[in-house]
């Protein structure tokens, strides 16, 4: 359950320092931050800390403090925690570190402090504390880079040292609230996401984790969030552990933790980035434009050198776009430069109007014109120390009135990080013009942003699961469950090898002859196929011979245009999971795979499909196309019988899903299904 209101511990008007060095550590750092309320230090063999008076114990605390700094040892902090939780204080943050991280060694004190805080809000322990610049309190017992602001991103992170680096930017992101959240006994991120959505100071949420433990309950808050115009960054690390299972499907292969992150932060509509320069400027880009509907942009620079950069950049990020000109929107640019500039996006505008005011703010304003969700203008400054920035300042300022001309969402760009001085961002900044460092970071802030733009959030249930244990299917029972369901197979038979050859010419050659009751059949030579004669029928299954006694005689499927994995996998934490790939013998070579969580929708398994290389041979290539509409069908009949059977599937594997010829299907030609009894 959320721990109920967390307001007084995140904003709070009175606070209890509770220790020696580091408490009063804390206690400074709330005095150079200019909080105005009351700080009561708590330590009974120091008469002052940072200048204040101390108090023996928590006894004499002259109030109820809206928020206590728990530093001192991890017993005595339990301790601590309880006597607050007694006082019905607000919420304390716990610094000291051995509980949970321990292991089993500090089991029995991590459930002494669950026991302790009861219904008080508790982050930690084992973590450096609260930063809110919003009102000037500083739970935090070390320096920080940050200044007091109005408004701006949050930052939960899972790391203390790295919660530091994040305050130490300069990179003018706005930072309203920084939080390491520890070891998470109490107070989990959830809790904290969900507290924060509710401060309309606060623009958009970062998160940097290795995991979330309720996978359900974030989803929830996720599209909360989104839908409330607050997005969520997340700069996911690290594996997760996922619970102990025995796994003879290609498809749980496949799906990997970090797989299942993926598709939880697309469904809910969280932009994921992969390093730490992304997730400052994403944070910063969705902070101050929000998600961007078409992903389509603009580019300006006087550089063709950078137009070409950007062009390339661009085409690397599959959520953007640099649109073709209209005929007006081109004769709108043109008539602001000479015969010299070929006009087209990305925008070369040269230096024919360079530190002409004017001039500059035309082009940029017909630039600005142009249907797309972000102007982005290329701009690099000389180091100061080196050169005459007075110029670049005209072109900045054109800049500048060209947004407030058009009201276009724009951005600037610097190339190279070391290019745009931190007070020339902050300047922008307060423009609302959005300043990016490194035109690598800058696109892949724009394409995070693009990518969660028109995203249809929808929250995951719980996942719940029968408690027998699961049953591997042969492959005939698999094939027989899924055509019960609908699913297109081969015509087959079960025999002895002596029968193989009988069973085949009642079926019909070319048939394909597979050893029984062993996975991965393939790399056991298990699976023989095109076989076009009784005799070659014989002589395969005689071979087959030392490694089963029955053999599986099946229609060969002849004319595919392609192969397909079409699988589902079971996560304890995310519960079932659909994925679809390039299939065959190539499926982890390839490695061309996209994962969805169930329940999914047609919709989004098209895109699905779309996004693997391999879709070019379902939709077209080199003259041949297959079964679209067919290919579909069949993978969401599969993610139905999934759905259907959640609570006793645990693995489904169908590789390959033929996919034949316009108007001939998709046929499964070889299934997997282990499931639990009911």
């Amino acid at each position: 359950m959320p721990s109920p209101g967390l307001d007084r511990l995140l904003s709070p008007r009175s606070v209890a320092v509770i220790g020696g060095r580091v408490a009063e550590s804390v206690a400074n750092e709330m005095l150079k931050l200019g909080f105005t309320g009351d700080i009561w230090p708590v330590n009974p063999k120091r008469e002052t800390m940072a200048g204040l008076a101390c108090l023996a114990d928590l006894d004499h605390l002259p109030g109820i403090p809206d928020a206590a700094y728990v530093a001192v040892s991890r017993e005595a902090a339990v301790e601590a925690v309880k006597k607050l939780h007694s006082l019905q204080a607000g919420g304390a943050v716990i610094h000291a570190a051995g509980f949970s991280e321990l292991g089993a060694s500090g089991t029995s004190l991590n459930d002494a402090l669950i026991a302790a805080a009861g219904d008080m809000p508790a982050i930690g322990p084992n973590c450096w504390g609260v930063l809110n610049l919003l009102d000037r309190c500083a739970l935090w017992p070390d320096f920080h880079g940050c200044e007091p602001v109005d408004r701006g991103v949050a930052i939960l992170s899972q790391s203390g040292n790295m919660a530091i680096n994040f305050t130490m930017q300069a990179r003018a992101l706005p930072l309203a609230m920084v939080i390491t959240v520890g070891n998470q006994t109490v107070t989990d991120t959830n809790d904290l996401i969900e507290a924060l959505l509710n401060d309309e100071r606060i623009t958009a949420i970062g998160i940097h984790t290795e995991g979330i433990a309720d996978i359900a309950r974030f989803s929830e808050i996720a599209c909360k969030a989104h839908a409330g115009g607050k997005p969520i960054v997340a700069l996911k690390t690290g594996a997760s552990e996922k619970g102990a299972r025995a796994t003879v499907s290609h498809t749980a292969t496949l799906a990997g933790s970090d797989q299942l992150y993926d598709a939880l932060f697309a469904r809910t509509g969280v932009a994921r980035v992969h390093s730490v320069p992304g997730f400052i400027e994403t944070l910063k880009l969705l902070s101050e434009t929000g998600p961007l509907r078409s992903g389509k942009i603009t580019s300006l620079s006087c550089s063709g050198g950078e137009a070409s950069l950007m062009a390339d950049a661009v085409e690397k990020r599959p959520h953007l776009s640099l649109p073709d000109l209209s005929e007006a929107e081109t004769a709108s640019v043109r008539a602001t430069l000479n015969e010299f500039v070929e006009v087209a996006n990305p925008l070369d505008y040269h230096t024919f109007i360079w530190a002409d005011f004017e001039a500059m703010k035309q082009t940029y304003s017909a630039m600005m014109g142009v249907d797309a969700d972000l102007a982005c203008l290329i701009y690099d400054i000389p180091r100061a120390d080196r050169a005459d920035t007075a110029q670049y300042d005209i072109g900045l300022d054109a800049w500048i009135a060209a947004k407030q001309e058009t009201g276009s969402a724009a951005c600037v760009i610097a190339t190279l990080p070391e290019c745009l001085p931190e007070a020339t961002a902050v300047r922008l900044r307060n423009q609302d013009i959005t300043p990016l460092f490194g035109l690598d970071e800058a696109l892949d802030a724009i394409n995070a942003a693009a990518a969660i733009g028109n995203v249809s959030p929808r929250p995951l249930a719980a996942p719940g699961v029968s408690t027998s244990s699961p049953e591997t299917l042969t492959e005939h029972a698999s094939k027989a469950m899924l055509a019960r369901a609908g699913l297109c197979v081969p015509k087959s038979a079960i025999c002895t090898i002596a029968d193989a050859a009988s069973c085949a010419r009642d079926i019909g050659f070319p048939v394909a002859l597979k050893a029984t009751g062993i996975a991965h059949k393939t790399e056991a030579g298990g699976v023989v196929l095109n076989l076009m004669t009784s005799e070659q029928v014989h002589a395969a299954a005689e071979a087959m011979s030392h490694i089963t006694s029955e053999v599986l005689v099946e229609e060969m499927i002849t004319g595919s245009v392609c192969e397909l994995i079409v699988g589902v996998t079971r996560d304890p934490q995310f519960g079932l999971a659909l994925v679809v790939g390039a299939g065959g013998i190539l499926t982890e070579l390839l490695n061309d795979t996209a994962t969805l969580l169930l329940p999914t929708s047609r919709t989004d398994i098209a895109a699905a499909l779309q996004s693997l290389k391999v879709s070019q041979l379902v939709e077209s290539y080199r003259g041949k196309s297959g079964d679209l509409p067919a290919t579909l069908d069949a993978i969401e009949l599969i993610a139905g019988f999934a759905v259907d059977h959640a609570t006793t599937l645990e693995e489904l594997d169908i590789n390959p899903l033929m996919v034949l010829a316009p108007g001939k299907g998709a046929i499964a030609a070889d299934a997997l299904i282990r499931i639990r009894q009911t």
